[in-house]
């Protein structure tokens, strides 16, 4: 059965999350990987003239592509963080919108040379309700890529977060973990024409890999 995700209690999460994770003197910066520097860069994306990165969060991603030339919006949940994000980087031509992402892509009427998530929207949002709508965005050849952590072994599909421990207010949201063959399996049945999941090992071993996987349409 889908997981019924109560909305406004994850804004208020996302908002929460906003007020430590938003920094105002932070730099433009992109990484697949929860490691600075570390793993491949922006041309997952095949040189695009236009991305949409859903799940944004700070924006940072999106303003460094901005500095390329790169038509760059995004959309995130939390209200706060499109506000800070929003007048942050608006100098560099950056559009930021607030919205569920599945509601703000049933109604969106534009077209992506790229779709793009990192540690966002993909991670937190059911792939079979998803996916489909990230395919009809693209443009013909246009690139879905995504990255968040592997699944812990054993654990799978649809799993409960709380925010900051076990400890103060109960906000949680769910976020989605599968093995890499299942979300190739999910892009396929959405109408992708070809999909590839791989781990990219951490730079230190032992440590938690990161899962990248790529889409075309």
């Amino acid at each position: 059965m889908p997981v019924p995700h109560d909305i406004a209690a994850e804004t208020e999460l996302w908002d929460a999350f906003a007020e430590s994770a938003f920094k105002e003197d932070a730099e433009p910066s992109f990484c697949w990987t929860q490691y600075a520097g570390h793993g491949p860069g922006p041309e997952l994306l095949s040189s695009p003239q236009s991305v949409l990165e859903i799940g944004c969060g700070t924006g940072r991603a999106l303003a460094h592509l901005a500095q390329q030339g790169v038509k760059a919006c995004g959309v995130d949940l939390s209200p706060r963080m499109v506000e800070r994000a929003g007048q942050r980087w608006a100098p560099l031509g950056v559009r930021i919108e607030q919205g569920e992402i599945l509601e703000w892509l049933a109604a969106d009427e534009g077209r992506y040379d790229a779709v793009y998530s990192i540690f966002g929207a993909a991670w937190f949002t059911d792939p079979s309700r998803l996916f489909p709508l990230v395919r009809k965005h693209l443009a013909p050849g246009g690139v879905f890529v995504f990255s968040q952590p592997p699944a812990i072994p054993g654990a799978y599909g649809p799993q409960g977060m709380y925010k900051g421990g076990f400890a103060g207010k109960a906000m949680f949201t769910y976020r989605y973990s599968y093995k890499p063959a299942v979300w190739e399996r999910h892009l396929l049945r959405a109408g992708f024409s070809t999909a590839k999941a791989q781990l990219v090992q951490a730079p230190k071993e032992g440590h938690i890999a990161t899962l990248i996987v790529e889409a075309r349409a």
